[in-house]
């Protein structure tokens, strides 16, 4: 069952993905060629109109086929034919319907659970923050320069930026605003470096409140997804480290099977917050500036608004093959790995 809901979870995702370019190309008068999840060969499809719906073999990704890559095709109702603004609206949909989608996950769930606030909820004896005078009921509001608005981004920030010595933080108490330095301690038993404090209570927000703190958490799963990232990038974590669908899918079924004896509930609020992190993370993905992904595509149209005039076809095509070459490479060495962590 939990595989059976990984897919669907998964599929829906890609599927809100791509409405966001199939929507803003009809609103832009672009003809839509296919609609399609999945991938591989055609399981079955209609035709409606101009756009041909279909489900494909392979139950993961999708495709919204406008022609984008026939550059020689300026026919009415082409993308090609198009101004460079509208295709850039179209390029960008994708990936701001999943922060969409995000956004609304995190307002369900907040309104339905609440979310953790950033005040102090305690201390830890022998550590730094009762050290500088920290105490319960005080509320952070900066760590390491970054903003805090929930008391994730001080988890992320302690998770993601472990290897620094000193923290300086930011509180408020009584309506005075004090700043500290701590040093994070990892002490016998502790699985990573600690600043000896301990979460506030769970608060529900009224409607505008779920709305401001729905999108304080979406920008909370896009800064988890920069900083693993530059976490990447700066060698803290490797290639063995990154999950592809293989790897997603297992994580679901262990989720389903670990909370199904809790209750309906408690599944639905684990999905929720899965789908939130796949999602976030499509999103932020997709807008790299990385061939074959949205963001290549929208770098190459930056420049054309810039220089008045597209760059070479041939040029941008190779370089758009090269980069969707490297892409499946790299998906063939994480579903290894993730085969070979199931084995």
């Amino acid at each position: 069952m939990g595989i059976i809901l990984a897919i669907l979870l998964f599929s829906a995702i890609i599927i809100i993905h791509e409405l966001g370019h199939f929507l803003l190309a009809k609103a832009n008068g672009i003809r839509v060629d296919e609609f399609s999840l999945g991938l591989g060969p055609t399981l079955f499809g209609k035709q409606f109109g101009e756009t041909k719906f279909s489900v494909k073999l392979l139950p993961f990704g999708g495709a919204c086929m406008m022609g984008e890559d026939d550059v020689e095709d300026i026919s009415e109702g082409s993308f090609n034919s198009k101004s460079v603004w509208a295709r850039m609206s179209v390029i960008v949909a994708g990936p701001l319907f999943n922060l969409i989608l995000a956004w609304i996950l995190c307002m369900i769930m907040i309104a339905w659970v609440g979310y953790r606030t950033p005040v102090v909820g305690g201390v830890i004896d022998g550590y730094s923050a009762q050290e500088q005078g920290l105490s319960e009921g005080d509320v952070i509001t900066k760590i390491g320069g970054r903003s805090v608005h929930i008391w994730n981004d001080i988890s992320l920030y302690n998770l993601t930026h472990s290897e620094e010595k000193e923290v300086e933080i930011t509180y408020k108490r009584d309506g005075k605003t004090h700043t500290a330095v701590l040093e994070p301690r990892q002490k016998e038993g502790d699985t990573a470096p600690l600043l000896g404090v301990t979460g506030g209570k769970m608060e529900r927000p009224g409607f505008f409140g779920t709305l401001k703190y729905g999108a304080y958490t979406v920008k909370y799963w896009i800064d988890y997804t920069v900083d693993s990232l530059r976490m990447l990038v700066t060698g803290r974590v490797g290639m063995k480290d990154l999950s592809g669908p293989v790897g997603i899918v297992s994580a679901v079924d262990g989720v389903y099977q670990e909370a199904a004896p809790a209750g309906l509930s408690v599944i639905i609020l684990n999905l929720m917050n899965i789908g939130i992190l796949i999602t976030a993370n499509l999103g932020v993905m997709n807008l790299l500036p990385l061939p074959a992904l949205d963001g290549g595509r929208l770098v190459f149209l930056i420049i054309e608004a810039i220089r008045g005039k597209r760059v070479s076809p041939d040029k941008e095509g190779m370089v758009h093959f090269a980069g969707f070459a490297l892409l499946m490479v790299l998906m063939v060495v994480v579903m290894f790995n993730d085969i070979m962590k199931l084995v």
